[in-house]
């Protein structure tokens, strides 16, 4: 008998905001079967117009909103600076397309709040873009805590740092577009500790801050009813950028830059154990392919990265803020 099999629509993406992060995620896009990208905006011309032809996007727009009105676009991916989330996405989604929008989905609970009751509203498709949810190597660590193999998870230690020259002229250091560690790269271990542990109980912080009052460290204990978190975010020094989960009889640790395509080392009895995941991409290629099979099969929120999942990550990062005196 003839196998008959369907075949998968074709996902036809835009990207607005065209940074470094815009061209990982284009570069993955392009390994990603059924997937096409067919449009990019910028604010420069140029710059889209450079970005189409790199990546072989035929339509190149100097406004957000021409893309956002292209009909041929099923789905847009927003990489615009942290503020700009909650305007972008809303444009997007009340031109009925679907959104996935960077981490982090916006600046407080309230933009989110707004995001998602404009996505309910157009009945459309919204996700926030953190990529580590989807990565082998998490899902692996989170299926050792799931399944409590090596029995409780009593501690988690993880940080996320690297030296960069303080320079008010880059995004990552202008406090108005929601620059400074916390947002960028702090968001990570926060991340990791929800995603494993669940919502703290109580949340303890404390900051550096930059010149113009972005912060250049911060440092979080997250307390539990049985268990810790040690969580650093840093733009001052290089860290280990690790993640290492304490369980009753075992340590498990996620090497060097964790939130990105990894390797897991399991230390046992005196024995140590590493394991590889042999990736063939960059790692975004993992949330998109999730994305376009909730696309696919018509749904309007992620079963992994929830709009409840995105309101507590968010409502934590509000309560780090609200405790480091941090405001925007």
């Amino acid at each position: 008998m003839k196998k008959v099999t369907m075949e998968k629509k074709i996902i036809k993406w835009g990207i607005i905001g065209l940074g470094k992060i815009a061209a990982k995620f284009a570069t993955d896009l392009a390994t990603v079967e059924n997937a096409e990208l067919v449009a990019v905006a910028s604010r420069s011309e140029g710059k889209a117009t450079d970005f189409a032809k790199k990546f072989g996007a035929k339509n190149a727009y100097k406004s957000y909103e021409a893309l956002a009105k292209d009909a041929e676009v099923d789905a847009v991916y927003i990489a615009t600076p942290h503020s700009f989330h909650k305007e972008h996405a809303i444009l997007c989604l009340e031109n009925k397309k679907a959104v996935l929008c960077e981490k982090p989905f916006a600046m407080n609970l309230q933009e989110v709040e707004e995001m998602i009751a404009v996505a309910k509203e157009n009945n459309v498709l919204l996700m926030e873009a953190l990529w580590t949810y989807f990565l082998p190597h998490f899902t692996y660590v989170l299926d050792l805590v799931k399944t409590k193999k090596y029995g409780e998870l009593k501690k988690l230690e993880a940080d996320f740092g690297f030296y960069n020259t303080y320079d008010t002229d880059r995004r990552l250091f202008k406090k108005e577009v929601g620059g400074g560690s916390l947002l960028d790269i702090g968001i990570y271990p926060i991340f990791a500790a929800l995603s494993t542990l669940g919502t703290p109980v109580t949340i303890e912080a404390d900051a550096i801050f930059f010149k113009n009052g972005a912060d250049a460290e911060c440092n979080m204990l997250f307390n539990y009813k049985n268990a810790t978190a040690h969580l650093k975010s840093t733009l001052l020094e290089n860290t280990p950028t690790e993640a290492v989960f304490t369980f009753d009889t075992a340590i498990v640790k996620i090497n060097t830059q964790f939130h990105a395509p990894s390797s897991v080392t399991i230390l046992k009895n005196d024995t140590e154990e590493t394991i590889n995941f042999d990736y063939k991409t960059i790692g975004y290629s993992f949330e998109t392919e999730h994305f376009n099979t909730l696309l696919r099969e018509n749904k309007k929120q992620s079963n992994v990265m929830s709009f409840d999942f995105s309101r507590s990550l968010i409502s934590i990062l509000d309560t780090v803020r609200e405790s480091i005196n941090l405001t925007y």
